[in-house]
């Protein structure tokens, strides 16, 4: 009987961690799964019509007007398969305006999904989301202004960035990176000055800080708000493996807000999985902001997104 009873009590025992394991092994299943949903949405993303891929030209305007289209004698060439003038536009007092060029606008040219006509074309400082776009084809331009400076991003649904994509590197998966961390508005809210690849700046609200503990040690991360509406919180920052394996200037993490909210104390999950690179680590015509220098971390993540060129 005293056996039995023994028996009992061990099986008793040992009963929650039958049941444990395999609702542990279901949800790493589960996060594995998510996991790879979003690598896969991230390149999805990317080769987009209007993605980052898409760019196949970033040119700064002078004062004055500028041609476009694939003729010898616009200041902005552009492949064959394009009119011969497309449009013309011209700087004068920072406002941009979208002109017609000589034989008038051809059939196709759209602005925001209307018939082109000569108009201004709105160009928002820093942020781009609601700036005017002109299409054509798989031709897509919008003016883009950094400080006081101004330039065309062009964009081809068909770039050779897109039809000679081969696919993104990535570190394994590694849920020891995925930590909650402890939320800490500013009151008053702060601001952050963030320098550009292209040597330009803009300001950036920073609401507060997020604070986490890796490896038994504490570390600070501050995010910026991209606006007003937004419901994800952006950090730039930088680590260690910058120096061998992923972007040299930086990577981007996008996380919801907090649970309580950015005005209030609270947590939100850091998962550095879901770090990737900016835009400027695929092409040339990108302008990322660089990471400020509370987000240059001294260790490594070896997890997230590598380099996308050797």
């Amino acid at each position: 009987m005293r056996f039995r009873v023994s028996q009992l009590l061990l099986w008793a025992a040992l009963c929650p961690l039958a049941y444990l394991v395999p609702a542990a092994l279901a949800q790493n299943g589960t996060w594995a799964k998510e996991e790879q949903a979003w690598r896969v949405q991230h390149a999805t993303d990317l080769q987009k019509p209007d993605g980052w891929l898409s760019l196949i030209g970033l040119e700064w305007l002078a004062a004055g007007q500028t041609s476009i289209g694939s003729a010898a004698d616009n200041t902005i060439r552009l492949s064959e398969s394009a009119p011969a003038h497309l449009a013309v536009v011209k700087l004068e007092n920072a406002t941009v305006s979208l002109l017609s060029p000589q034989g008038g606008f051809p059939s196709g040219l759209n602005v925001d999904g209307g018939a082109a006509k000569e108009q201004v074309l709105r160009a928002d400082p820093d942020r781009d989301k609601f700036n005017s776009h002109v299409t054509f084809g798989t031709l897509n331009f919008y003016v883009i202004r950094r400080a006081d400076r101004f330039a065309l991003r062009i964009k081809d649904a068909k770039s050779p960035s897109i039809t000679g994509f081969h696919g993104l590197k990535w570190y394994a998966p590694d849920q020891n990176y995925r930590v909650t961390a402890k939320w800490v508005p500013y009151k008053p809210a702060k601001s952050v000055s963030l320098l550009t690849l292209v040597g330009t700046s803009y300001d950036q609200p920073v609401p507060g800080y997020a604070e986490f503990v890796l490896h038994g040690k504490t570390y600070r991360l501050e995010p910026v708000m991209e606006d007003a509406q937004s419901t994800r919180l952006f950090f730039i920052m930088k680590d260690t493996t910058s120096a061998e394996t992923t972007y040299p200037a930086c990577r981007f993490l996008y996380t919801p807000l907090p649970d309580h909210g950015v005005d209030h104390e609270g947590e939100l999950i850091l998962d550095f999985n879901h770090m990737e690179n900016p835009p400027c680590a695929y092409t040339p015509y990108a302008t990322c902001p660089l990471p400020p220098a509370g987000n240059r971390l001294p260790i490594a993540l070896p997890v997230g997104e590598q380099r996308y060129h050797k």
